[in-house]
């Protein structure tokens, strides 16, 4: 192989690895962004309506309930939780804070992955037992996210005590995404209000159909896709491989912002 060939392969993979990193950020800040953006919407306006005691704006589906004390008791965790997860889970992301704090990144994670689980139980009682929105497809979707989000807390702590740090940081990406799975949900949702300008796949009454299945389960399974493709383009030489990677996470990142937008500015900014 003659050098100048050499020279180019060597180039090119230059290049492949620092699109692929360039990537990488690019999805990250806009993540970090977008579930700050989430975690301000819900602080402020599930705190100012319960300083007010306006409860019944919690219009969710079976929300705020007077007088069922243990419902209500999971709405607010729930509510609480969801807050908790956005704040900290974008701060586990920040690589500075993991290598220069490394004390507050472990306690912040045990409290993230502690209000995971919260989360997840709460949402599963308030699927099977208060009677939230959805066909049973929607129901086993969620509960599959919820089992999800165990395991992979489950491997993360596991190889964190093992002090298997690379493996740790997969399985903790992992876990953020399938936590993250409602914050994709609604990306999704109102990206296809974007597009098709209004309801598709879907009856808004009922609030059943195709396009809600495929979303319940989208939410965590595409992005766990996306992040093992990801994942294999690190592991292994190819420079196309890494630029092809490459321009997927850039174009999932501008549809994701896309989506972004859409929920922003049709529910969490008014």
């Amino acid at each position: 192989m003659s050098t100048a060939v050499m020279t180019n392969r060597l180039e090119l993979g230059s290049v492949a690895d620092t699109m692929l990193k360039a990537a990488a950020r690019f999805w990250f800040v806009a993540t970090v962004i977008g579930q700050l953006i989430f975690a301000f919407t819900v602080a402020s306006f599930y705190a100012l309506t319960a300083l007010r005691g306006d409860y019944h704006k919690w219009n969710f589906t079976n929300g705020y309930v007077p007088g069922f004390s243990m419902g209500n008791t999971a709405v607010v965790l729930h509510v609480a939780s969801a807050v908790i997860i956005m704040l900290a889970g974008a701060v586990q992301l920040v690589p500075q804070v993991r290598n220069r704090f490394p004390v507050f990144h472990r306690w912040n994670g045990r409290i993230y992955m502690l209000t995971a689980v919260i989360l997840s139980v709460a949402g599963l009682y308030m699927t099977w037992f208060r009677g939230s929105v959805g066909d049973l497809s929607v129901h086993l979707g969620s509960t599959l996210n919820a089992v999800l989000i165990w395991l992979c807390g489950g491997m993360a702590l596991r190889y964190a005590l093992a002090r298997d740090f690379k493996t740790h940081r997969r399985w903790a990406l992992r876990f953020f995404l399938v936590v993250s799975a409602s914050w994709f949900f609604r990306i999704g949702f109102f990206l296809s209000f974007l597009i098709f300008k209004g309801p598709f796949g879907f009856d808004p009454v009922t609030f059943r159909g195709p396009f809600l299945t495929f979303m319940t389960f989208g939410q965590y399974l595409i992005p766990l896709a996306v992040l093992e493709i990801y994942l294999r383009a690190q592991d292994r030489p190819g420079a196309l491989r890494r630029l092809a990677t490459a321009g997927m996470l850039f174009l999932m990142t501008l549809v994701m912002g896309a989506g972004l937008f859409a929920v922003a500015t049709a529910q969490w900014v008014p």
